[in-house]
């Protein structure tokens, strides 16, 4: 997958496509690949990179949702369980189980959510990950050794499914590009080409990079833009009502020593009635989230103080070592592009994650809403209605059983490259052609600067933060060792690109200042 390529393809279809998607988040990369595959001729544009908002941001769970359980809305949690064994089957390098732990401290835990899991492990069916039982307080401790023990009783054990978003997400591209489609990041769409009766005919983009333009005329153009969403729809309709309430949720990333073993950590009921996880991930630990309103949406938004104390406080009721604010490695904020109901102004961990789909007046569709977990039937599902609206030939979805790019089922093989799936075998080659491609761009990052090399040319990577935050996940990781070897990634990069001192400098700046956001003072 490579930019030139791309804007060959961009070029070729300019006159007539059937499909232009604008976003490269889950749900658009997602709609691209459902349209290609379908034989449909699809272009993308992104604003920024590929996943850089809300789909790089997630709790790193490819889940049904207990949470939706508990709210009773079995529909959603029937789907995303299925939705969870298709997508293990067809991305299971990045897709896998993970067995969680909901321990308990009142008598009355061990029979209430022993019942809610064996529903869950139900409503699952041959889609399951594996049974949920009853734990004693022996074989709880035995499982998170770091578990608070005053007053436990016991646990209850189930199955889930875990992934890397941003890594899954540029697999998804690639998978998109294999099947025909063209999609280019940094390249914000800005206004709509129309017929005499004001009907969308196509957009315009520009190339962030050239600033060149770009004028592509579609039978159908989809908004999925996630948090943006109402930006977009008001470029279509100046009085758009808004559809999206925007929610903030914030992770943090402790040292794995505060969670050894290779379970998680389910807490069903916070404070604020949210479900918290600690989660084993990249060798770290993942704690999160939160569900704070927020009025506009952001492609940096940054953890409130407030957000992050929460997130200790509820952790530390949990873990036998409180975590502080000087030991965490990164956090990050992440928007939820919640779609409320008309006049709705209630809380908004209540608001339904089920997708929807609007189709505007001058014939723009949007997708909105949504989980990751349900990506592929919310492209399903949003392909149909373009498909009907721009007059295309009616054809199946066939991604039930399409591989995303990089499948491969023992992956595991491999050892640190293990995410990079079928690829590992060629980014090895490349990492050991030169002894300096093969050295560890800082020492408390598994990353080689090989890797770097690899992102320019394969994976569409343009700037340092694409590379740091989500073609590698240095930046959550270990934030501050993230900018340390930022100087480095910039000079590999600019030599790769073909930019000067200047580009190279200007880099790190931007990248220090996104940085200093997901590390607490």
């Amino acid at each position: 997958m490579h930019r030139d390529e791309m804007l060959r393809r961009i070029a070729a279809r300019a006159d007539g496509t059937d499909i232009v998607v604008i976003g490269g988040g889950a749900s658009g990369i997602g709609v691209a690949i459902d349209a290609a595959a379908r034989g449909y001729s699809v272009v993308l544009f992104e604003q920024s990179d590929f996943g850089k908002g809300t789909s790089s941001r997630s709790t790193k769970l490819i889940h049904g949702g207990v949470r939706y359980l508990q709210q009773g809305n079995v529909p959603l949690v029937m789907e995303a369980l299925k939705e969870r064994g298709i997508l293990r089957t067809n991305a299971p390098h990045l897709v896998r189980d993970l067995p969680f732990v909901v321990p308990n401290y009142q008598w009355w835990e061990a029979p209430f959510y022993g019942i809610g899991m064996r529903v869950y492990d139900a409503l699952a069916g041959r889609y399951g990950f594996g049974p949920s039982r009853n734990l004693s307080k022996e074989e709880t401790i035995e499982r998170i050794p770091t578990i608070e023990t005053d007053g436990l009783r016991g646990g209850v054990i189930y199955h889930d499914g875990q992934f890397d978003d941003a890594r899954l997400l540029i697999n998804m591209a690639e998978t998109a590009s294999e099947q025909g489609a063209a999609l280019l990041n940094y390249a914000p769409v800005t206004g709509f080409a129309r017929d005499g009766d004001g009907y969308i005919t196509g957009v315009i983009a520009q190339d962030a990079e050239t600033g060149e333009p770009y004028h592509v005329n579609a039978r159908v153009v989809v908004n999925c833009t996630g948090i943006f969403a109402d930006v977009v729809r008001r470029i279509d309709e100046p009085t758009a009502a808004p559809i999206i309430r925007p929610s903030q949720g914030v992770h943090i990333v402790l040292d794995r020593q505060f969670l050894p073993g290779d379970s998680a950590i389910m807490v069903p009921h916070t404070d604020d009635g949210r479900v918290l996880f600690a989660i084993p991930w990249h060798d770290r630990v993942l704690i999160g989230t939160t569900d704070t309103p927020v009025d506009e949406p952001a492609l940096e938004p940054v953890p409130f103080d407030r957000e992050v104390d929460f997130i200790l406080s509820h952790a530390a009721r949990y873990l036998t070592r409180d975590p502080g604010r000087s030991d965490v490695l990164g956090m990050f904020a992440g928007i939820r592009p919640l779609v409320a109901p008309a006049g709705s102004t209630g809380d908004t961990a209540a608001i339904s994650r089920e997708h929807t789909i609007t189709v505007s007046k001058s014939g723009l569709v949007t997708l909105a809403g949504g989980k990751w977990t349900t990506y592929r039937r919310m492209a399903e599902d949003a392909v149909d209605h373009a498909a009907v609206l721009g007059g295309l030939d009616p054809r199946e979805c066939i991604t039930r059983e399409l591989d995303i790019h990089g499948i491969h089922r023992h992956a595991s093989q491999f050892g640190e490259l293990e995410h990079y799936g079928s690829d590992a075998l060629a980014v090895e080659a490349l990492i050991s052609s030169t002894d300096d491609l093969g050295e560890l761009l800082h020492p408390r990052l598994l990353t080689r600067t090989g890797e770097v090399v690899w992102a320019v040319r394969n994976e569409m990577a343009r700037t340092v933060d694409d590379f740091l935050a989500r073609r590698t996940r240095a930046l959550l990781l270990d934030a501050r060792a993230a900018v340390e070897a930022s100087p480095r990634v910039a000079s590999i990069m600019a030599a790769e690109l073909g930019r000067d001192e200047s580009w190279r400098d200007e880099q790190v700046a931007t990248f220090r200042a996104i940085a200093a956001h997901y590390i607490p003072e």
